[in-house]
């Protein structure tokens, strides 16, 4: 289990949110990840991990244009993967991958391109209060390497987005619950 999922699950536990996920290259470890966590079940409402680039389209939402035009391995299809699983699973949270891991090129991209995303809370306007946030990485290595740092990159990620809508009544609480003051 790692702390970054551990933090992860800890978070949306005290604020009472929830969290789906989309994999591509991960193939389920990042569900797998945060499933390792004791009490993930207050959070985590589930995966979909769409392989197959129709999958993407056809189970998470993932635009038919968009997909024939840049392929599976793009910025664009990450974030719609990550705002489809989170309406598809009915989450507060999504978060998604999608790259090469390897060991050749795909969709014209080089070993080691990848995106990660996360998809977050809408506010009273309608427009999502801090999600929709994609990072690009250019990671080397192995392909294990490349899906294991994928992992830890968007658990990070998703980790930043929760820390920093955390209001201080929050952590407050969140630290009395862990002993501290």
């Amino acid at each position: 289990m790692s702390s970054t999922a551990a933090d992860v699950v800890r978070l949306l536990t005290v604020k009472g949110e929830t969290l789906a996920v989309a994999e591509s290259l991960t193939g389920g470890m990042v569900a797998a990840a945060l499933t390792a966590v004791p009490g993930a079940s207050m959070a985590f409402r589930g995966s979909v991990t769409a392989y197959a680039t129709e999958l993407k389209r056809e189970l998470l939402g993932v635009d038919a244009e968009l997909l024939t035009a840049r392929g599976a391995v793009d910025p664009q299809v990450a974030a719609q993967m990550a705002a489809g699983v989170r309406t598809a699973l009915g989450a507060d949270w999504g978060i998604a991958t999608t790259g090469v891991a390897g060991p050749e090129p795909q969709d014209g991209q080089p070993v080691g391109t990848v995106f990660v995303a996360v998809d977050g809370p809408f506010g009273a306007d309608g427009a999502c209060a801090d999600g929709g946030k994609v990072e690009a990485l250019r990671l080397n290595g192995e392909r294990a390497e490349i899906r294991m740092e994928s992992v830890r990159s968007v658990l990070a990620l998703l980790l930043r987005e929760l820390a920093s809508e955390q209001t201080g009544n929050e952590r407050a609480q969140d630290t009395e619950r862990n002993g501290g003051f």
